[in-house]
Formats: C-alpha cells, sequence, structure tokens
C-alpha cells in the first residue's frame, strides 16, 4: 500500500491518541486487528468502542508492527502523518 492510498483522516483522530506519528480515527470500527499486530502500541477503548494508539512505535520491529497493521486495517482508519 503505498502512503498516499492511507484514507484515514487526522482531523478526526481520537482524542486519547498518544502524540506522534500513528493514530485511530474515528472510522475504526473496534475489529481489534491492530491491537492484536501490535500489542505495544495499540490498545482498546472498550468504552467508548474503538483502538488507538497509546505508545508510538520505539524499536525499528514495532515501525514494521504498526505499518503491518495500518496496512491490514479493513476500514483505513489508521494513519500515519509522517511526523515522529
Amino acid at each position: 500500500m503505498s502512503k498516499d492510498a492511507v484514507v484515514a483522516d487526522i482531523s478526526l483522530k481520537w482524542p486519547d491518541n498518544v502524540p506522534g506519528k500513528y493514530y485511530v480515527d474515528e472510522e475504526c470500527i473496534d475489529c481489534s486487528l491492530c491491537s492484536e499486530i501490535a500489542p505495544d502500541n495499540f490498545k482498546i477503548n472498550e468504552e467508548e468502542g474503538h483502538d488507538y494508539v497509546y505508545k508510538q512505535p520505539g524499536t525499528e520491529e514495532e515501525e514494521e508492527l504498526c505499518i503491518e497493521a495500518m496496512e491490514s486495517c479493513p476500514v483505513e482508519a489508521i494513519g500515519d502523518d509522517g511526523d515522529s
């Protein structure tokens, strides 16, 4: 998937995302795939029914898993704003 293909909208990102490159927006359907792929970086907000980034990647492995999660998201709700 090219970076241009990602349609997550930074203006719709959930406020519980930590600051940084990756975020989850309001298109999230709470499938929890991202938190299964990258559990060190994504968590489920059970009260509100969505996933979010609770820790930005700190290692190359975490970065790769965040990319995999973003590319695997069925509704393209994970974004990469390009900043680290």
